[in-house]
């Protein structure tokens, strides 16, 4: 299942790049389900972010990989985190963070996620929550990259 969203930002590119930091990690996080992170070593090629997520008695552990980043030649820049241990139902989790060149100096922060668990029915059952988690961070965005 893939899902996409756009935020337009205030700031050029290598600015909101910069931005992406444990603080803005944490802002990020919705309020359900709680999020508690274990790990944060950045946003380039091999660093990790562990988390575990917190459901009432149920905690699961998400650690994820940085498998790529970098610019592409229009300006855009981008990383890619993928899971390696998702919480279930996932089974598969990539999410490409891509931050190209908007309007008037600004950016557009893009969230393109593809995600599976075992069945396309639960997929698509899925896909609601999944973009209200990603949704949550518009807000977020503008504010922390005015």
């Amino acid at each position: 299942m893939h899902l996409t969203l756009r935020t337009p930002v205030a700031q050029p590119p290598a600015q909101v790049l910069a931005g992406f930091t444990r603080e803005l990690f944490l802002a990020l996080a919705p309020p359900f389900p709680k999020l508690r992170l274990h790990r944060f070593d950045g946003c380039r090629t091999g660093d990790r972010v562990e988390i575990e997520l917190i459901t009432g008695p149920l905690h699961q552990r998400w650690t994820s990989l940085i498998t790529d980043h970098g610019q592409r030649p229009d300006g855009t820049l981008y990383f890619v985190d993928e899971a390696q241990t998702a919480p279930a139902p996932l089974r598969y989790w990539r999410h490409r963070h891509l931050i190209e060149p908007g309007p008037h100096g600004g950016s557009v922060i893009v969230d393109a996620i593809e995600f599976r668990t075992a069945s396309p029915l639960l997929d698509a059952l899925l896909y609601p929550a999944m973009w209200a988690q990603f949704a949550w961070r518009k807000p977020i965005y503008r504010r922390w990259f005015t």
